[in-house]
This record gives C-alpha cells, structure tokens and sequence, in this order.
C-alpha cells in the first residue's frame, strides 16, 4: 500500500502539499475534493476539517482508508483507479489514462 500511495501522490501533484487542482477543487498531495474526505473521514471515524486535506499526514491516512475500504480484493492500479474515479472508478474507462501513469510510476520510469 506504501507504494502505491507514493505513486499517487507523485501522479497527483509531484508531492506538493500546496498543490490545487480541477479549478481549486482538489487539493493538496492527493488532490482530495471535499466529497472524497467527508467519505474517508466518516470510514475513519475522525472528524477532521476539509482544510487538513493539505496536511500530508493527516491525507495519507484519508486515502489509505478510502483504498481500503473501496478496494478491498482489489488490485493497486484497480485501486488507484478508485482514488481516482471514486467507489466505481476501477470500471470506468475514464480512469485508464491514470492508471498508466500510476503503473509507470511503479516501474520506476516516471
């Protein structure tokens, strides 16, 4: 999971805590929106502000439940396909284009 949650991270913002995405939508070293945290909060049973999503701590384990949770039997690029698409990402086509990049990160060519 280590592994994977640095590739993601490297993907979604090259490991820039400040980072802002999809129109300032998404933020932070995963590029979380609102509606990804409030899940993975709920799941962790924590209750942490949306603003801590720029903590890269605090985001890590936010993403980490979430995978967990929603990808539970899956495979990483499957889950990385969640984190990107959602509960269901991992059957949309839109999240194929990702998963290649998540799968170069891991073979170390990115």
């Amino acid at each position: 999971m280590n592994r994977l949650l640095d590739a993601i991270a490297r993907v979604e913002s090259r490991d820039n805590p400040a980072a802002l995405g999809d129109m300032g939508r998404a933020v932070g070293v995963y590029q979380i929106h609102r509606s990804y945290w409030v899940d993975a909060t709920k799941i962790l049973r924590v209750d942490w502000d949306y603003g801590d999503a720029r903590n890269p701590c605090k985001a890590r384990q936010v993403v980490q439940a979430y995978l967990r949770h929603y990808g539970r039997g899956k495979t990483p690029i499957e889950m990385a396909r969640i984190h990107n698409g959602g509960p269901r990402g991992h059957r949309k086509a839109a999240t194929l284009a990702y998963a290649r990049k998540i799968e170069q990160v891991l073979a170390g060519a990115f």
